[in-house]
């Protein structure tokens, strides 16, 4: 048996998110599916990150077993030709069998995508959250700031979060515009459940005048969640990285 690291991207948008469950087409059941058929034999993936319904993905990493043959490398080119057009695996590698893709990651980015402008798009609204009024975006550049560092983020969970930790280190939070778009991209050791989203949507009540450039300082105080704003939609969050210790 040996250990193989995939790197997956997907567009999340008909998924009931990552994880395999009841009601819904998960994107690990259509993976496990796929390599079931390629090795005659069922395999359990682990994923880095158990992104939610809707929640896109360029650099998702998962992980499993098999006596398979065929060659370390060569698991996308087999994998490829049995999944939709809407998951691909970009990359594939042995690794150690002491490694976990979830519980070994130690660095995840997310980036989240803000449509600022007068109408919706047609090619992208699956892809960015739709604002159609202005945005004061040295507001929310101000505001942002205060994310950084290590924080307790009891504010920033969505009810049914079940982390043993509320404690999180984000190394980084920075907003950007790209033409017509705000693209917020949080680096961090991990999040909490709807985390990122919680985020976003807060920025955008704070670009609105909604709430004050102080509102992430405030929450990390009170740990309250009502000092926070919506959880913003799922389309626009994208997981674009994990990074592993010695691994490309």
């Amino acid at each position: 048996m040996k250990r193989i690291l995939l790197t997956i991207e997907y567009d999340g948008t008909r998924y009931a998110g990552w994880q395999r469950q009841n009601n819904g087409l998960a994107v690990q059941q259509v993976l496990e599916t796929a390599l079931a058929r390629a090795t005659g034999q069922a395999s359990h993936l682990t994923g880095a990150s158990r992104t939610d319904a809707g929640v896109h993905a360029l650099g998702q990493r998962a992980h499993f077993d098999t006596a398979s043959n065929i060659p370390d490398e060569k698991w996308p080119f087999v994998l490829n030709t049995l999944l939709p057009p809407d998951i691909r695996v970009t990359v594939s590698q042995r690794v150690s069998d002491a490694l976990h893709a979830r519980f070994d990651a130690q660095q995840k980015t997310y980036e989240y995508r803000i449509l600022n402008r007068r109408h919706n798009s047609a090619l992208r609204h699956s892809f960015c959250a739709f604002v159609p009024l202005p945005l004061d975006v040295d507001r929310m550049r101000q505001a942002a700031r205060d994310l950084v560092g290590r924080h307790d983020f009891a504010a920033f969970q969505a009810a049914g979060g079940n982390a043993r930790t509320t404690v999180r280190t984000i190394h980084s939070a920075l907003l950007t515009q790209q033409g017509d778009e705000l693209v917020l991209k949080v680096c961090g050791d991990a999040f909490l459940y709807n985390m990122v989203r919680i985020i976003a949507g807060t920025l955008i009540a704070i670009g609105q005048g909604k709430l004050d450039t102080d509102a992430f300082r405030r929450a990390l105080d009170s740990k309250d969640r009502l000092d926070l704003g919506i959880t913003a939609p799922a389309c626009g969050l994208c997981l674009v990285r994990v990074d592993y210790e010695g691994l490309p």
